[in-house]
């Protein structure tokens, strides 16, 4: 009987010891806002152990599924970026519509997020160019205009001071 406990309390001790501290965190250095049909997201994966620690020596993999799309599931490994823990994926998104990723952390999960829209090849970016750019060419314009008027203000001939 003494045995029996012994080897039952063995056994509910190893098992968790066995499972305990297996989990890490993926943090991300961009989502993949603004990419079009084709284009590609350029992504660090910040791979901790615990939250922690810097995860060396594990093959991450950026998982891509299309809503609705049998096609199966594209995968891009992620390489070391000589940073401990830092590892970096160029992901191409082929067609426009609904992607669903996840980040494999080559340690113990996959970590799923958000579905992102990825909008056709040919469509422009959500990024307000032109007004931008014609705010800034306006404020190139006006300091121009300022700096002409301020050198002409130093340059107007004073008249000479009286009595000399």
């Amino acid at each position: 009987m003494k045995k029996l406990l012994l080897l039952l309390t063995l056994a509910l001790v190893a098992v968790p010891a066995a499972t305990a501290g297996g989990w890490a965190t993926v943090g991300l250095s961009s989502l993949p806002k603004d990419v079009s049909a084709g284009g590609v997201w350029s992504v660090d994966l910040t791979i901790l152990q615990h939250g922690r620690t810097p995860l060396e020596g594990v093959q991450p993999v950026v998982r891509l599924n299309r809503d609705g799309d049998s096609g199966g599931t594209l995968e891009y490994a992620a390489k070391p970026t000589g940073k401990p823990g830092v590892y970096h994926a160029e992901v191409r998104f082929p067609k426009e519509g609904t992607w669903r990723y996840e980040i494999w952390d080559g340690f113990t999960r996959s970590h799923t997020y958000a579905p992102v829209q990825i909008r056709p090849a040919d469509s422009p970016s959500s990024f307000p160019t032109l007004p931008v750019t014609g705010i800034a060419l306006a404020l190139v314009a006006a300091a121009a205009a300022l700096a002409l008027f301020t050198r002409r203000l130093r340059s107007t001939p004073q008249p000479a001071a009286a009595g000399r």
